[in-house]
């Protein structure tokens, strides 16, 4: 069964996993809906829509003459050939959505980004050209030129130089609610942040139709090991 549409996404362990599911009240592994903390729904309605996740490789429908067999042997090879390190993550406003994001002074700053590039260029073959339909919705009126350019060749304005890793955690917010979303996970996030972030594999996401929820098809693990997600039938004959 193929999907709509596949994503590479770094999916955070434990002990991010829990407390950003929770958050937003969605398991990406399971596609089950979770007892989220008393805020308002409208402030996670977007991001839980994708699940707990970083972008590596931004959603893409199949290009002609690729499966979804061949997408998930290439991220088996892909994940086989990296190596685990350490992030550590802040708590960040970032066009006008709440994100953990990168310590970019740490020395895991650079090497999200090299994993990142590695991503967009490597599942670039499987990225079907973007629809004129899904290049308006980017507004590439309110982008800058460098941003146009990476929407033109690789199908999303924020890769390479334009990219800044984040596992998003908000929506858009107006001024007020920003200011009371920061100063709530402000709090709920203190002891969490002081660990860093453990980047230990990468996963696909599957979008099984259009308008679905995004959920895990499977995780790919540096160390060569490989978990089942909800949308594992999205990546098989």
């Amino acid at each position: 069964m193929q999907a709509h549409r596949y994503a590479i996404y770094l999916a955070p362990g434990e002990p991010f996993r829990t407390f950003g599911s929770q958050w937003l009240g969605r398991d990406a592994d399971t596609g089950t809906a979770l007892p989220h903390p008393d805020r308002p729904q409208a402030w996670v309605d977007a991001p839980a829509h994708y699940g707990l996740h970083a972008t590596l490789k931004p959603p893409f429908r199949l290009a002609a003459g690729t499966t979804a067999p061949m997408l998930d042997a290439a991220a088996r090879a892909f994940a086989r050939e990296q190596a685990a390190f350490a992030a550590p993550l802040v708590l960040r406003s970032l066009r006008g959505f709440l994100a953990w994001c990168l310590d970019e002074k740490s020395a895991g700053a650079r090497v999200t980004h090299a994993l990142a590039d590695a991503c967009v260029q490597a599942f670039e073959p499987f990225r079907a050209p973007a629809t004129a339909g899904e290049v308006a919705r980017r507004k590439p009126d309110q982008l800058t030129a460098a941003q146009r350019q990476m929407l033109e060749t690789w199908g999303y304005p924020y890769v390479f130089d334009t990219f800044k890793f984040h596992i998003t955690l908000t929506g858009m917010l107006a001024p007020a609610e920003a200011e009371a979303a920061l100063a709530r996970l402000s709090d709920d996030c203190r002891t969490l942040l002081q660990a860093p972030l453990r980047v230990d594999g990468i996963s696909v996401f599957v979008q099984p139709k259009a308008g679905d929820d995004f959920v895990v098809g499977r995780h790919y693990g540096f160390d060569g090991g490989v978990v089942d997600g909800a949308g594992t039938a999205c990546l098989e004959p």
